[in-house]
C-alpha cells in the first residue's frame, strides 16, 4: 500500500514537471520557427546580385599560370568544371581560382573536388565563372547531425531541448544580434538584451516554468552584467580599440564607418563569458534544489552557503575553460613570439595579447561574480520545495 502512494505521488509530480517543460518547450519551437522567417533586412545586399551561386565538380585542372615563390603560390589555377546546381547544371564550363599569394586565403583543386563558385551570365551565356572556396555543406550538415544523435543517444529528451536552444541561440545572434549592430544600435544594450533573453530561454527548457528558473536567470544575468561593466571600465583602461577583431575594420571601409568598433569589442566580452556563466548558475542552483529537496527545513542562509561551496568547487575549472578558450585561438602567435625570442615585457604589451588578457580576465572575474549572485537569488527554492511537498500530501 505504501509502495502504491509513493508511486501515485512519483507520478503526480513527473506530470507537474512536465506541464512545467510544455509551454517552453512550444514557445521555443515557434520562436526558432519565427527567427528562421525573420528577413536581416540584408538580403539584397549580396554581392554578385546578378549571378549564379552554385556547385561545381573539378574534372581537369591547369596549373601553368601559377607562379611559385618559395612556399608562396600566386597567379591562377584555371580548372574545368561540370556545373551540378544552378541555372546551368549539367554544362561544362572553365572556372578560375585567383591566388593571392596568402596560405590563409588561398586554396588549390584537385580532380573530383566539389567548389563553391559564381556563374556570372547574361541571358543563357555563361560569362565567368570564379571558384569562391571548397563546397564544404555535406561536411558541415553531416557534423552537425552526429552532434545531435550524440547528444540524444546520451541526454534523451533533454539532448532534444538542448539542440533546440542551439539552434535558437545561432538564430538569435545571425537574425537579430548582427543586423542589430550593422544597424547602428548601441552594441552594449543590444547585448545585454540578447543575453538576458538568451539566458531566459535556455533556462526554461532546462528547468520549465518554475523558481529555480527565476534563480538561475537572475544570478547568471547579475553576474554578465558585472563582467560587462567591468569590460567597459578595464578596456578604457587598457586603451584596446575594438580593430583587434578579426575583419573588424574592413566594414569601417565598407560603408559603416558609423559603427563603435569598441562597444562592440566590449560585448563581445560578456556575450562569451554568457555561456560559462548560464552554467555555473544551473549547476549552483541544482545543487541548493537538490538540498533543499533533501532538508526541507533548512535555512536559506544554510542553502545559499551550500550554493557558495558548490561555487568555489566549479570555478577553478570553469575559469581554466575560459582560458584555453580564448588562448587556443592565438597559438600560432605565441609560437610566433617564442621563435623570435620576443620578451615577456612586449609580448603583453602587445595589443592583440592584451586583448586576450583583458578577454579572459574580465570573463572570468564575471564568474567569479557568478557564484554569490546565484547562491542568494536560490534561496527561493526552500520554498519550491516546501509547495511541492504539500502539493504531494494534499495529493495523497
Amino acid at each position: 500500500m505504501m509502495d502504491k502512494k509513493l508511486h501515485q505521488k512519483q507520478s503526480f509530480l513527473y506530470s507537474i514537471q512536465n506541464k512545467k517543460l510544455m509551454l517552453p518547450v512550444l514557445g521555443s519551437i515557434l520562436l526558432a520557427f519565427v527567427l528562421w522567417l525573420l528577413p536581416t533586412g540584408y538580403e539584397d545586399a549580396q554581392i554578385y546580385q546578378e549571378a549564379d551561386r552554385c556547385r561545381a565538380r573539378v574534372v581537369e585542372i591547369d596549373n601553368s599560370s601559377i607562379i611559385d615563390t618559395g612556399l608562396v603560390r600566386s597567379g591562377e589555377q584555371r580548372c574545368t568544371l561540370e556545373l551540378e546546381t544552378g541555372l546551368f547544371a549539367g554544362q561544362t564550363v572553365t572556372g578560375v581560382n585567383m591566388l593571392s599569394g596568402s596560405l590563409e586565403a588561398d586554396k588549390i583543386f584537385v580532380p573530383g573536388d566539389l567548389a563553391q563558385v559564381v556563374v556570372s551570365y547574361e541571358g543563357d551565356t555563361v560569362l565567368t565563372v570564379t571558384m569562391t572556396d571548397h563546397f564544404r555543406l555535406w561536411q558541415e550538415g553531416a557534423l552537425a547531425l552526429l552532434f545531435a544523435v550524440f547528444l540524444f543517444a546520451f541526454a534523451g529528451i533533454a539532448g532534444l531541448r538542448a539542440i533546440l536552444s542551439f539552434v535558437i541561440t545561432v538564430l538569435m545572434l545571425w537574425k537579430i544580434l548582427v543586423p542589430c549592430y550593422l544597424n547602428g544600435w548601441n552594441p552594449v544594450l543590444t547585448g545585454l538584451l540578447l543575453v538576458l533573453v538568451l539566458t531566459a530561454v535556455i533556462i526554461l527548457l532546462v528547468y520549465g516554468c518554475e523558481r529555480r528558473t527565476i534563480a538561475a536567470v537572475s544570478g547568471a544575468f547579475l553576474g554578465i552584467l558585472t563582467t560587462a561593466l567591468m569590460g567597459a571600465v578595464f578596456n578604457n583602461a587598457f586603451r584596446i580599440h575594438g580593430a583587434v577583431m578579426p575583419y573588424s575594420e574592413s566594414l569601417l571601409y565598407s560603408g559603416y564607418q558609423y559603427l563603435n568598433l569598441t562597444q562592440i569589442f566590449i560585448a563581445s566580452i560578456f556575450i562569451g563569458a554568457s555561456g560559462a556563466v548560464m552554467d555555473l548558475a544551473v549547476d549552483i542552483t541544482s545543487a541548493v534544489y537538490e538540498v533543499v529537496q533533501k532538508k526541507p527545513d533548512i535555512s536559506w542562509q544554510e542553502a545559499a552557503r551550500s550554493g557558495m561551496n558548490v561555487g568555489r568547487a566549479a570555478m577553478g575549472t570553469m575559469t581554466t575553460t575560459l582560458l584555453l578558450a580564448y588562448s587556443g585561438g592565438y597559438i600560432a602567435l605565441l609560437m610566433v613570439f617564442m621563435a623570435q625570442g620576443t620578451h615577456i615585457d612586449h609580448i603583453l604589451n602587445y595589443k592583440y595579447v592584451s586583448a586576450e588578457i583583458l578577454d579572459t580576465m574580465v570573463g572570468s572575474l564575471g564568474l567569479v561574480t557568478v557564484a554569490p549572485f546565484t547562491a542568494l537569488t536560490s534561496r527561493s527554492e526552500e520554498h519550491t520545495s516546501e509547495l511541492q511537498s504539500l502539493e504531494a500530501i494534499s495529493y495523497a
